[in-house]
């Protein structure tokens, strides 16, 4: 039973709710009579062209509201509970979670496990689907609702079991066939871990998930993230160059495989396995479509495509400035090859670069999404940083100018005392940054789901 109000937050200007005079504060009780369970309910009954709502104001008062509009248009409510439900947390102890090797002190939501199929649905996260019941599998096919995220890390039943610490584990098999037989779109992630589900265990995971196919769209495999705080937790240790290129070339080989098969490559490698076997990046055509961003699997290659392509759109110029960017040692080399493009067109821009090592998490944590603002302080605090520092926006909390460890954007500007300019995902906003002569520090950032996921890499 759902004891959740549903609470609205916010009104879009202009929108239907909006022009319902429907106001922040107000509740929402049903939708054409029916309750409403969570987040999964509310996607589906707003779709329809006609639909009735019952709202309570503040003061009590109960309106019914009768809308006619266009099949999916969106009324526009956001609500207090994104869910419109209870988080659900994570009952797995994973031999290879990050979260249990975050250092004590930090803020309270990044110690937050979830696995909830709703937040693969609405943000992308991953779900091991040990939390799903068959309830949930019914309204998922219900309502078509795709496409579900799944970390499924093996497909050996015994060995999943082990690393997620989970007797049920095991169990996951039948949901993903009910899914796959309903049509339901899926992406998968495979969490690699050096002797326990890498070669012949990972060989023998890709050709299961093939079965899938094709509404399982991708699978990607990333190196688990070991950051310094692994005492008294599973002795996992990192790979080595050798090892990274293995991977590759076992996801390669059934690329070459699927692809003439399928039109879809359907197993990738993050962009880290190609950093440490120091390897050149897939072309753009093999990542269908860059299903797993989230997930580090081509951001690098998306970025040099943007940035190519808003070059071409500039005739380059003789203006002089002198800049920085920082980024985490995976992102490093590629920046920085992409700033001497910029330079190219632009022989008087000086770009300086500056790689940050993770002393806070361990120098084994190489993604940007992962450093703080302790580390940008102790280790660029004598740089000659230029006119403007260039941020990545993965390195700030959700929605604030706030790193992880609850060092503020300001707080480096006035260290520094050089403008700071969070520059957005895309590699036409790194160009603009770049090229801009006055930067006004709009810090931007992504909306990012607040627990800290080791596989989050860099985009500018």
């Amino acid at each position: 039973m759902n004891h959740c109000r549903h609470k609205i937050s916010q009104v879009k200007e202009g929108s239907i709710a909006w022009e319902m005079e429907i106001e922040p504060g107000d509740e929402l009780l049903s939708i054409n009579g029916e309750t409403i369970e969570d987040v999964f309910d509310y996607h589906y009954l707003v779709n329809d062209e006609y639909i009735e709502l019952l709202i309570r104001k503040p003061d009590g008062e109960e309106w019914e509201l009768e809308i006619e509009k266009e099949s999916e248009e969106d009324l526009g409510l956001e609500f207090e509970n994104s869910l419109m439900d209870e988080y659900r947390s994570c009952r797995n102890h994973c031999v290879f979670c990050f979260i249990d090797q975050m250092p004590p002190g930090m803020r309270e939501t990044l110690y937050f496990k979830d696995d909830d199929s709703r937040l693969s649905f609405l943000q992308g996260n991953y779900v091991t689907l040990t939390n799903m019941s068959d309830h949930d599998i019914d309204r998922i096919i219900h309502y078509h609702l795709a496409p579900i995220n799944i970390s499924f890390q093996t497909t050996n039943p015994k060995l999943r079991c082990e690393m997620l610490h989970n007797r049920f584990a095991g169990d996951i098999f039948p949901k993903v066939q009910r899914l796959y037989e309903a049509g339901i779109e899926m992406n998968g992630q495979i969490v690699l871990c050096k002797g326990l589900n890498d070669q012949e265990e990972l060989e023998r995971s890709i050709s299961d998930l093939t079965k899938y196919l094709p509404y399982l769209k991708s699978v990607s495999v990333v190196p688990v993230g070991l950051s310094k705080y692994r005492e008294g937790l599973y002795p996992l240790v990192p790979f080595t160059k050798e090892d990274a290129q293995q991977v590759i070339d076992t996801i390669e080989a059934w690329q070459k495989k699927l692809f003439p098969q399928y039109g879809l490559h359907f197993v990738h490698a993050s962009d880290e396995w190609y950093l440490l076997a120091k390897r050149e990046l897939p072309e753009e055509s093999r990542y269908d479509g860059y299903l797993q961003l989230e997930n580090g699997v081509g951001m690098l290659r998306l970025l040099k495509e943007e940035i190519c392509a808003e070059l071409e759109k500039h005739k380059g110029d003789e203006r002089k400035r002198k800049i920085s960017f920082a980024t985490g040692r995976l992102a490093y080399p590629y920046i920085q090859s992409y700033a001497a493009q910029i330079q190219e067109k632009y022989p008087n821009l000086e770009i300086l670069g500056y790689e940050i090592r993770n002393d806070f998490f361990g120098e084994r944590i190489t993604v940007s999404g992962l450093l703080t603002g302790q580390d940008l302080l102790e280790q660029l605090k004598e740089k000659d940083l230029g006119e403007c520092l260039l941020l990545p926006c993965n390195l700030l909390r959700s929605g604030e100018d706030v790193f992880l460890d609850d060092i503020r954007v300001k707080e480096l500007e006035n260290q520094f005392q050089t403008p700071i300019r969070i520059v957005e995902e895309d590699g036409a906003d790194f160009v603009a940054a770049v090229l801009e002569r006055d930067t006004e520090p709009t810090h931007k950032r992504r909306q990012m789901y607040e627990q800290t996921d080791c596989s989050n890499s860099w985009k500018a």
